[in-house]
């Protein structure tokens, strides 16, 4: 997995988890808080989604084969699409079906500082793998806000590590203020709303991660700036003098098929409309390093034709791109 990937804030996610989710679970036993069991299995939920986006990672490094020529670069996606599964099915599920059970049938918490502490202690441990993903994204995100760097990137784990650790650290405020409440009005309800509260976030960030990662699945596009550069790369104004149109698609998060029509002069020869694609070639790797696989067609552009709709190198929504 390349630096973009993410992974030094994903191991940092994955330590804080681990450490947390056990010190929940204890803090359970001792005081009963269906709050802190919801939280110790959300802890542990986003242990294991770590987990897979290492997993994930590592898989999407294999070497193309003739079965998957184009290689394994979507690995990333698949597993980044498991997350949000677990994320829903694991912690919001069972977090709803805990705070269900605890409003229907509340009980006072035992030994109040045991959960009081570990959250305070999960808040503190959280908030700091929360700014390693805040700083490893910056580094990569640009002039971007937040919902666009979570939209738009296309390295799926640095969106799911922020969205996590956010909603961890929003669920460990709820669980605090469920736990609060039941202990200052001596009812275990808040308990069990505190904990249904922390069930529907869950819910909310799975979807979101769900829908973002079908969109990666899918298949997309470079983004504004990628495609800019490309067009401007292809164009020498000698052998090539434009660009028809074009399509790309991320195979990966690090790597590009671009595949475009280009307008060669009609009097030059085969070798050098050859020499002319392999140069703009050059030109595009050059501008996007990450544009790896490049298939480019040469053709004679006819300004007549592509004016009334004849040109058969115009794509079927009329456009020239």
């Amino acid at each position: 997995m390349s630096a973009s990937g993410g992974t030094k804030a994903i191991v940092a996610a994955l330590a804080a988890n681990l450490a947390i989710a056990v010190a929940k679970f204890v803090a359970y036993l001792f005081s009963g808080s269906s709050s802190m069991l919801a939280e110790s299995v959300h802890s542990l939920a986003d242990s294991g989604n770590q987990g897979l986006l290492l997993l994930g990672g590592k898989k999407a490094q294999r070497e193309a084969t003739p079965q998957h020529p184009f290689g394994y670069g979507r690995e990333r996606y698949i597993y980044a699409f498991l997350v949000s599964i677990v994320l829903f099915s694991v912690g919001g599920m069972f977090a709803i079906y805990e705070g269900y059970e605890k409003i229907h049938d509340p009980h006072e918490i035992e030994a109040w500082y045991w959960p009081v502490g570990v959250l305070v202690f999960a808040i503190i441990a959280e908030s700091f793998s929360f700014r390693t993903a805040i700083k490893e994204s910056n580094a990569i995100r640009g002039g971007l806000t937040w919902t666009q760097f979570v939209r738009r990137a296309k390295a799926p784990e640095l969106p799911v590590v922020l969205l996590e650790d956010l909603g961890a650290l929003v669920g460990l405020i709820l669980a605090l203020g469920g736990v609060g409440l039941a202990l200052l009005t001596g009812n275990g309800v808040w308990d069990g709303i505190g904990t249904l509260c922390i069930g529907i976030l869950l819910i909310v960030i799975a979807i979101v991660l769900a829908a973002e990662t079908k969109s990666l699945l899918l298949g997309e596009s470079a983004g504004v700036e990628d495609v800019q550069k490309i067009e401007a790369a292809v164009v020498d104004g000698e052998t090539v003098t434009r660009l028809i149109h074009m399509r790309t698609l991320h195979l990966g998060p690090e790597e590009l098929l671009v595949a475009a029509k280009i307008a060669v002069r009609h009097d030059e020869s085969a070798t050098e409309v050859a020499n002319a694609i392999n140069a703009a070639e050059e030109r595009i790797r050059a501008a996007v390093p990450i544009a790896r696989v490049i298939y480019l067609e040469p053709d004679i552009y006819s300004a007549t034709a592509a004016a009334d709709g004849r040109n058969p190198a115009k794509t079927p929504d009329g456009t020239g791109h």
